[in-house]
């Protein structure tokens, strides 16, 4: 079984917000991807049906009711705080957690309009491809700290 490896303090530590589908198969596997591979724990989480979620896309002018997006809020406890959506916020956190991951930098040469592209095809079928749950689900006790409104 696998066992993650424990989050250590940072001072980066929870300086960006994923935003994610609460229900969505595809995304809860992608939370499962990056909770161990964040070892500076620079990533925290809320989902979009959360107030939180809400809350912050509201502030941005966007559509919490609209699922399909995923989003990343950049230094979302600062003054400076941007919005991220589709394949940049992708991008980004494959770039932040770096390692190998970081390679898939090299694709922020093509045009975003091309990449979403690819990310709303895969959006329209995630529930049909990866599974739809009934509600939220809840983070292991481990990485609990990490997520905002469970």
């Amino acid at each position: 079984m696998f066992a993650p490896t424990p989050q250590a303090p940072s001072d980066r530590g929870n300086q960006h917000l994923v935003l994610y589908d609460g229900v969505c198969g595809l995304c809860n596997r992608l939370n499962g991807f990056l909770l161990p591979r964040d070892r500076d724990g620079v990533f925290a989480f809320a989902s979009l049906q959360s107030a939180t979620g809400r809350s912050l896309l509201s502030q941005f002018g966007k559509d919490a009711a609209g699922l399909s997006t995923f989003y990343v809020v950049t230094n979302y406890r600062s003054d400076s705080t941007a919005l991220l959506s589709k394949s940049r916020a992708a991008l980004f956190v494959l770039t932040t957690i770096g390692g190998v991951w970081r390679a898939f930098a090299v694709l922020r040469v093509l045009p975003a309009r091309l990449l979403d592209y690819g990310y709303d095809l895969i959006a329209r079928n995630r529930y049909r491809l990866f599974g739809r749950y009934e509600t939220c689900l809840l983070p292991a006790p481990e990485y609990e700290r990490r997520f905002i409104d469970v």
